[in-house]
């Protein structure tokens, strides 16, 4: 039987689409958009990251990657200070979207936007319509009415967040879509290892486990090869 939150022949036939043209040519916003993953980023952000969403590494430039972990690491600091709140993202809705159970992900999430002062809706499948057969687009459709600004989203279908980006109208950041790709994680795991060794050139670096399956893996190679 079809898996939950893509139940359609389409919506399996957009997936598998999708990834290919994203490889091909990653997404990215027009110039006169702005860019930016989210509205409201400082100007040097925007001119250093010109992509809408963040889907994955792969098609990332190592100047963007190092832009990235420098903004992360301004943020060290801000969140071991008695006050952590920022007005950055103020007046944004940010909506998690967790297809997969997780907890130190989504809590991740969710503090971060708290942090940087979004709306934060931390959207429940368990029992949705999306539970009920609603396909991909169906919910792409019901969050475009929405209107948020940021969606961050997990699915258990690699392809999955690649069709929602193309279908929503907000931007879209990949917490870890089937075995494909977990951006945040791989840029997360960049800057302790550069926040410990200083760099992260030059390194001779082990990842164990299952590299086949497992979407870490897959986006700490590209990251550490890009």
């Amino acid at each position: 039987g079809a898996r939950d939150g893509l139940r359609s022949r389409a919506d399996r036939t957009a997936v598998t689409g999708n990834i290919a043209k994203y490889r091909r040519e990653p997404p990215r916003l027009p110039a006169s958009a702005g860019g930016g993953i989210t509205p409201g980023m400082s100007t040097a952000f925007d001119l250093s990251f010109r992509h809408r969403h963040l889907l994955g590494i792969e098609g990332l430039q190592p100047y963007e990657i190092g832009h990235v972990l420098d903004l992360a690491d301004s943020y060290v600091e801000l969140n071991r200070q008695p006050s952590k709140k920022r007005d950055l993202l103020g007046g944004l809705t940010q909506i998690n979207l967790f297809f997969e159970v997780s907890t130190r992900t989504l809590t991740s999430f969710e503090l971060a936007g708290k942090r940087l002062g979004a709306d934060v809706v931390n959207m429940a499948v368990q029992g949705s319509s999306i539970k009920k057969g609603e396909t991909l687009i169906d919910t792409a459709m019901t969050l475009n009415a929405m209107q948020p600004d940021v969606l961050v989203v997990r699915h258990q279908e690699s392809g999955a967040v690649q069709l929602l980006a193309r279908h929503v109208r907000c931007a879209v950041i990949n917490a870890g879509d089937g075995s494909h790709e977990h951006p945040t994680q791989a840029l997360l795991d960049a800057l302790t290892i550069r926040r410990r060794k200083g760099r992260l050139e030059g390194l001779t670096v082990a990842i164990c486990g299952d590299l086949r399956h497992s979407r870490v893996a897959r986006s700490n190679i590209l990251l550490l090869l890009a």
